[in-house]
């Protein structure tokens, strides 16, 4: 019997999608057989901008490169830097570091689940979702003043102290989650349409999640043990143990799918809680930060020069920043971003095979893509019909002619 494949666009505005990303399966009836993604076009140019500014400015940059992972990206910005410059953040600094961290963690976890239940039209689980969210970003409120873009990163350490009424905040939200958050798990896990509707949907195997690169939760609820925490533990993490969480040890067995990953995402909610409790107990007295004056901050800075690296573990995987600064300049010489979504994203072609059209917006989400985090852009010449990724010389080349251009008809008028 023939069957005849047709080509659907999805996105990239699509009421399932929570970002910009236009995808075209090829399909047999319901049914995806092979399918082309391309992220969306979010470009505004973050790592070129912080050639005009300094290292302690690029920070506000930093943070905007994610909303809800911003301050992961200002810490891992800042380990490159500090690297870079040969500077060692003091002991309170680093736990004070790892305690927002944690705190973000729980924040855009409780946000995807929430996301994963609106996808699937369980709409009462996403509006229970979005209440629990309000604890975590008050309790960020009382220690940076922000619930969004905290602005506690500096170079050498933090910009804010936990007090005790700090302290006393943190506890009484760990105290509420593990009272509350179980409510959640019950309604979500318990419910057989939720299974049935995330159950071998968007499946991507160990080897597949090995081959591809994939981070964070993506890998993780494929059964690769794989976080950054555990593997190349840092400020806290050096004292506190953290044990990468894989479906296998909980449930006996993976499957990689969509309901293997919504289970990694739920379970480090909880093991969030048990280490922002080991954190507190263990917060060491001293110093925040090694500049207790910036401008002596600002002057080392300066002085220093070469290659910086920095990783951390965010909520979506390892984000790595590496930075390079030279003597005597007060700016930033270069600055590199890759963020998880950059690797996870090469899964997606993957995951939609075999699965339906009802699917795809779910399985895109799966991943908690963050399309502004790739920062990378796409040209198309629509004269020529074609388009491509262009180089930095290139870019340069084609700007400084454009300017040229404009140069020669702003004198002709």
């Amino acid at each position: 019997m023939m069957t005849k494949t047709y080509k659907l666009p999805i996105g990239p505005a699509h009421v399932g999608l929570k970002e910009p990303v236009t995808a075209w399966l090829d399909i047999e009836g319901e049914r995806i057989v092979d399918a082309t993604v391309r992220p969306g076009a979010i470009h505004r140019g973050i790592e070129f901008m912080s050639r005009e500014r300094n290292p302690v400015q690029v920070i506000f940059l930093a943070e905007r490169i994610c909303g809800i992972c911003s301050f992961s990206h200002s810490i891992a910005y800042a380990k490159a830097v500090e690297d870079a410059a040969k500077v060692q953040v003091p002991v309170r600094g680093q736990y004070i570091r790892s305690l927002v961290l944690e705190l973000e963690r729980v924040h855009s976890h409780i946000l995807w689940l929430s996301v994963a239940c609106y996808s699937i039209g369980f709409d009462s689980a996403f509006h229970l979702g979005m209440a629990l969210r309000e604890k975590v970003m008050d309790v960020l409120e009382a220690l940076t003043g922000n619930r969004v873009n905290y602005a506690v990163t500096a170079i050498g350490g933090v910009r804010w102290d936990v007090t005790p009424k700090v302290d006393r905040v943190v506890r009484d939200m760990i105290a509420y989650y593990r009272s509350e958050f179980h409510e959640y798990y019950d309604a979500v896990i318990n419910d057989p349409v939720v299974k049935a509707r995330l159950r071998d949907v968007g499946v991507l195997p160990t080897g597949d999640a090995v081959r591809l690169d994939a981070l964070g939760p993506t890998s993780r609820g494929s059964g690769v043990r794989a976080d950054v925490r555990e593997s190349s533990p840092y400020d806290a993490y050096c004292d506190i143990p953290v044990k990468a969480i894989v479906p296998q040890d909980y449930f006996g067995e993976v499957h990689g799918d969509v309901l293997d990953r919504f289970l990694v995402r739920l379970l480090e909610v909880y093991q969030s809680l048990d280490l922002l409790e080991s954190i507190l107990e263990g917060l060491p007295e001293g110093p925040i930060t090694a500049f207790p004056k910036p401008v002596a901050g600002l002057a080392k800075l300066k002085a220093a020069g070469g290659f910086g690296y920095g990783c951390i573990e965010a909520p979506r995987g390892d984000v790595t920043h590496v930075v390079e600064l030279k003597a005597g300049d007060e700016n930033v010489f270069m600055w590199k971003v890759r963020a998880p979504t950059y690797a996870n994203a090469q899964a997606w072609p993957l995951m939609f095979i075999g699965n339906e059209i009802a699917d795809a917006a779910l399985i895109i989400n799966s991943i908690d893509p963050c399309i502004s985090c790739m920062e990378r852009m796409v040209l198309t010449d629509r004269a020529a019909n074609r388009q491509g990724v262009v180089t930095k010389d290139e870019l340069l080349k084609m700007s400084r002619e454009k300017t040229a251009d404009l140069r020669r008809k702003m004198g002709q008028c």
